[in-house]
């Protein structure tokens, strides 16, 4: 099942952490200095912390070898800017999430989150051992992007949206205008919806004013922190336009290289740990997070068969549109599709039905 799984994966990382810490390795002659910019506030638990989680965890294992500073958002460069910032050497390092880039990286929103995509310890298993990392550098390479990317967390699925309106049929998305996210937003402008790409710090004021009738933020608890549930009255289930959503850690290629291989391992190690880190914690919180909705007088809605057939049938069109637009896409996309496919092989008969 899948817990068992994932209590093999904890605790074979606990007995990694475990042999470093208790055989810290040498300071070595080049010591590592990284200042580190989030695209979210740190304080939100386990979307924001992950990477200070990453910076405590380097510092312990080097011996004090290796110091990531992290700032939020905007301390250094403006949140669109990080990963030109990185890749020119303005900044060492970001904590980002690949979607970001669609505007510059056509396939980059495969690698963040995808709609109807696979849930998220596939989607990590596509990653580590399916060729989606080696993809992933691909695409940052044969873009010119002087940057080293390491999968860097990976989250349960997001909610699909909050709203003061009641959406039943597809005639009620016409017309409204929507904060979504990567590839689930061009599958939403399909559907007759006004997608903007608003920051998170802008989405709270948006929604509340009305200049937005739908915003879609991240998982229930990363929603509440950010106080959604004191402007709307319906949340919407499930997320099917992030069934997973994976953070990246950018590092400047150039000092990339400059760390000793056993430096290398130490960053390797960090942030595959977190990846897990960051799902195991963020699942431990929703469900309370969800049961208390009603508190608050919110209703947790469920997407009608009505409108998730329609949201995957324009998926689908997004998806054929933008492999005959881009070839690295349509090459990401075949290699998912062919691991998923052959998982299921395994995924099908292995697991329980929920």
């Amino acid at each position: 099942m899948k817990s068992s799984f994932l209590r093999i994966v904890i605790v074979t990382l606990l007995l990694v952490f475990s042999f470093m810490i208790v055989n810290p390795v040498q300071a070595e002659s080049n010591p590592i200095r990284l200042q580190a910019q989030s695209v979210c506030p740190t304080r939100l638990k386990a979307l924001g912390t992950t990477i200070n989680w990453v910076a405590e965890k380097l510092d312990k294992m080097s011996n004090g070898n290796i110091k990531m500073k992290v700032y939020d958002p905007g301390k250094m460069v403006p949140p669109h800017e990080i990963l030109d910032a990185v890749s020119k050497g303005k900044l060492s390092a970001g904590y980002t999430n690949a979607a970001d880039w669609a505007g510059k990286l056509p396939a980059s929103p495969l690698f963040g989150a995808v709609p109807f995509g696979p849930e998220p310890v596939v989607f990590a298993s596509w990653f580590y051992y399916g060729g989606g990392i080696e993809l992933y550098q691909e695409m940052y390479d044969r873009s010119g992007f002087n940057v080293h990317v390491l999968l860097c967390g990976i989250l349960p699925p997001e909610t699909a949206g909050w709203s003061n309106r009641l959406i039943k049929k597809p005639e009620d998305l016409k017309g409204m205008k929507a904060r979504f996210l990567g590839l689930g937003g061009d599958v939403l402008e399909k559907c007759g919806v006004s997608v903007q790409l608003l920051p998170m710090a802008e989405t709270f004021p948006a929604l509340e004013k009305g200049a937005i009738g739908l915003a879609e933020v991240c998982i229930p608890s990363v929603d509440h922190e950010m106080g959604l549930y004191k402007i709307a009255k319906y949340n919407y289930f499930p997320g099917w336009h992030q069934p997973s959503t994976t953070m990246e850690l950018l590092i400047n290629k150039d000092v990339w290289e400059k760390f000793s291989d056993s430096q290398k391992v130490m960053f390797e190690i960090a942030t595959k740990a977190a990846t897990l880190d960051e799902l195991v914690y963020a699942e431990s919180m929703q469900g309370k997070i969800i049961e208390n909705n009603d508190q608050y007088g919110i209703t947790n809605v469920t997407w009608s068969d009505e409108l998730l057939s329609l949201f995957e049938e324009k998926w689908e069109e997004v998806v054929a549109e933008q492999c005959q637009k881009d070839e690295f896409f349509a090459k990401v996309w075949k290699s998912l599709s062919v691991f998923r496919d052959e998982y299921s092989n395994w995924g099908t008969l292995g697991y329980l039905e929920k």
